[in-house]
């Protein structure tokens, strides 16, 4: 983050990248030389409070990037002269590549929150990113674009390692929850038909196709132990109202 003004979102960065499984955030010359002990940044780093602790914070641009082998300038404007443009996912997909090809560092620059990157900064740069936002309003807070690149990253990079992008259960599942046996779905759907005839939803002397449709239904469900269990209950149910009616 080149010259953060604001520890609000210093803060936020830490968290933002925290969440997406980074931990690397540099500061250029940031207005407050103190940002890191501030309220503010400590409030919006939440559980992130690590790694703003190990935020490292640089005179300059070019000292923050030259351990870097890769570097892309993250901007709303399109530039003139400078580096090629991408968007942040194809920016991703040239990460993930670039690290699979070589053992290097990429870093993603951000500039200040009033002005952004200037061109010298830019042209410190490999590539210069965009974030497809909507034209007539693309104005990102930092801590924001920040996160959507971290996303972008962690998309690219997880899928490459084969690490999983959805959340997962430990243990096994309860029993209920796995797919009934036939066996027993075919009692539920005797019990159905029982149950939808009582209450004159079905007339066994004009069936037509109400039954073999509502078998591809089911079937198409996938029906686990407990669902076969609580419509075997909404047919008990059925069968007793229609059978007080009567009375």
């Amino acid at each position: 983050m080149v010259h953060p003004s604001h520890p609000g979102n210093v803060g936020a960065a830490a968290r933002a990248i925290k969440t997406m499984g980074f931990h690397d955030l540099c500061l250029v010359a940031p207005r407050f030389p103190d940002v890191l002990d501030l309220p503010e940044a400590q409030s919006l780093a939440s559980g992130a409070t690590d790694v703003l602790a190990a935020v490292s914070i640089v005179p300059t641009l070019a000292q923050a990037l030259a351990p870097t082998t890769l570097a892309f300038a993250l901007t709303a404007r399109a530039r003139v002269l400078g580096p090629p443009p991408c968007d942040i996912r194809q920016a991703a997909l040239a990460t993930r590549d670039h690290l699979q090809e070589a053992a290097g560092l990429v870093a993603v620059v951000l500039g200040t929150e009033r002005s952004g990157l200037t061109n010298d900064d830019i042209a410190l740069c490999q590539r210069v990113c965009h974030i497809p936002a909507n034209p007539e309003y693309s104005s990102l807070n930092v801590a924001q674009a920040l996160q959507l690149a971290a996303w972008e990253l962690r998309y690219a990079l997880a899928g490459a390692a084969g690490l999983p992008l959805l959340p997962t259960t430990d243990g096994q599942h309860e029993a209920g929850a796995l797919p009934a046996p036939n066996e027993k779905v075919q009692a539920f759907m005797a019990h159905w038909e029982q149950a939808v005839t009582e209450v004159g939803f079905l007339d066994p002397l004009h069936p037509k196709k109400l039954m073999p449709r509502m078998r591809h239904m089911f079937g198409r469900n996938g029906l686990s132990h407990d669902e076969v269990d609580m419509m075997r209950g909404l047919c008990t149910a059925m069968i007793k109202t229609a059978a007080k009616a009567r009375r």
